[in-house]
């Protein structure tokens, strides 16, 4: 305990290294008064192109909060303020998921998508968190091969699967070394209570999805008296950051893989892939086996039984999954694919859409930033990632090696903070489809669970990442949009029924309906 009181004043010496962990999760909640929160925005005009009620500005915020006078970063802020005084509540701060996603343009799709009572209830504010965009961004300089995780186990490639790894920690650490133990969850909530700060705002509102909703809980409780009317859509379970939280895409995967096989044994006669669950699922797999046995040409891309089981999150569409299994087969069979298929649509469920993303790193740069800083619970022994891949390539077979097969947080430093405890009441609102490839239903009962006093709205038959105002026909909207206008959490949990119009019937060949700018690839939250 002595040790942890003189902790600051012996690394600020050069007698502790940083990567050894400092600070326990209760302290520096807070940071003291200092000039980054007197400062004023000078907000301007964002753009000549975009409205002239989209404004942009740029704050200082400490790198280290436990020195809040030492070195700054910027941070880039939005707004768009409500345009009925009387009926604004407050500041609405909005958050699309990451970690590594950029906000700085959501007040202007918030500003277009939101009800008329909802939209003049608050001012919304954009920000690009801490080391992303234009706020202070970072690099690790790594190749597109390098930024791809989704690495399946194989003993024969494990040892480069190590070196891959590695390489990847070496590199973040070498570029950005003295950046990388401060873009965390919690200094990031420090920036949000900085922008509440800046703004005048007793309290702040809040909008996250995904990733966001992990944001947005550790604010309400390093935060709780500043927590204001919270919506934390599409939930990350706090217990499972942030190995479990991609271990979850394979344990979910396979009720997906369950349902998906009885949908297309439905419509056998359309598709042709088997007329009982049991008889897709050997169509499946035999066409797997296949293709590691033998890759084939599909779309520019040769195929292999890895590169069909990585597509996991497809199968949480059975209208998505089901064509293109249908095109892959025919494609490892030497035919035509079938009339009426979308060849690109189908290339890029496959691949996840890998093509149209960027090639700068630095959403992947903070994406580890992240997962390998807010918490020390990744293993540091690669033998324990090869004993777990192999346990769980058999125990879920569509996914379970990819998920825990090693990761570069196996030779990140040290936290300089543990994880956050949920101990604090939370009164939040909770929002998830059933059907949801990443961040599943389970993972959003854990967010609800482990905020006491939060309320859940559940959008049963519900597909996608995202619900409030992704789909306009989704049942959980109305629920969202009254708590928003009036600040009272339902009586009680919500669970409504998704009507058939809001199902993925309606999405037979294009990607998951994407309006709002949730990191879409198969591996962000």
């Amino acid at each position: 305990m002595r040790l942890k009181r003189f902790a600051p004043l012996l690394a600020a010496a050069g007698l502790i290294a940083t990567s050894v962990p400092l600070l326990t999760a209760t302290q520096a909640s807070a940071a003291p008064a200092a000039d980054h929160l007197r400062q004023k925005p000078a907000w301007h005009r964002c753009s000549p192109e975009l409205p002239a009620s989209y404004e942009c500005a740029t704050l200082k915020v400490p790198l280290d909060y436990r020195r809040p006078d030492g070195r700054t970063i910027d941070l880039a802020i939005s707004r768009i303020k409500s345009e009925n005084p009387a009926k604004r509540h407050g500041a609405m701060l909005l958050n699309p998921g990451g970690p590594g996603g950029s906000g700085l343009d959501l007040p202007l799709l918030m500003s277009e998508m939101m009800p008329k009572d909802v939209r003049e209830s608050y001012d919304l504010i954009g920000f690009d968190p801490r080391g992303v965009g234009a706020s202070s961004p970072i690099t690790c300089g790594l190749t597109d091969t390098e930024q791809n995780f989704n690495r399946p186990y194989r003993p024969e490639t494990f040892g480069s699967d190590v070196t891959w790894a590695r390489t990847v920690a070496d590199k973040c650490r070498e570029k950005a070394g003295s950046v990388l133990p401060y873009i965390t969850t919690r200094n990031t909530a420090r920036d949000m209570d900085t922008i509440r700060a800046v703004l005048g705002e007793r309290k702040l509102s809040y909008l996250g999805y995904s990733y966001g909703t992990y944001l947005g809980a550790v604010y309400s409780q390093m935060f709780p008296d500043r927590t204001d009317r919270f919506v934390l859509d599409s939930g990350v379970d706090p217990q499972r950051i942030w190995r479990g939280m991609i271990q979850v895409w394979a344990t979910e995967a396979e009720p997906a893989f369950a349902r998906w096989t009885q949908w297309a044994a439905q419509r056998s006669a359309e598709y042709g892939l088997g007329d009982t669950p049991q008889a897709v699922s050997e169509t499946f797999w035999g066409l797997v086996a296949r293709a590691d046995k033998e890759p084939f040409e599909f779309e520019g891309m040769k195929v292999d039984g890895d590169m069909i089981r990585s597509a996991r999150a497809t199968f949480f569409y059975p209208a998505q999954a089901t064509p293109l299994v249908v095109a892959l087969k025919a494609a490892a069979e030497g035919r035509p694919l079938p009339s009426g298929s979308d060849p690109k649509a189908l290339k890029g469920l496959l691949s996840g859409g890998a093509a149209a993303e960027p090639a700068s790193d630095n959403g992947t740069a903070v994406f580890w930033a992240v997962a390998c800083g807010d918490t020390g619970s990744w293993p540091r022994y690669a033998e324990q990632y090869e004993r777990d891949a192999v346990k769980d390539k058999a125990r879920y077979p569509l996914y379970g090696d990819f998920a825990s097969n090693i990761k570069p947080c196996a030779f990140w430093d040290r936290p300089v903070e543990a994880a956050t405890p949920m101990h604090k009441k939370a009164n939040v609102l909770t929002v998830q489809n059933e059907w949801d490839s990443q961040t599943p239903l389970v993972s959003g009962q854990g967010l609800h669970k482990a905020l006491g006093g939060s309320r859940m709205v559940l959008a049963a038959g519900g597909e996608g990442h995202g619900v409030y105002l992704f789909d306009a026909a989704s049942c959980a909207n109305a629920p969202v949009n009254a708590y928003l206008t009036t600040g009272r959490l339902p009586a009680q949990d919500v669970t409504c029924q998704n009507p058939p119009a809001a199902s993925a019937e309606r999405r037979e060949s294009a990607a998951p309906s994407k309006r709002l700018p949730l990191p879409s690839a198969p591996g962000r939250f």
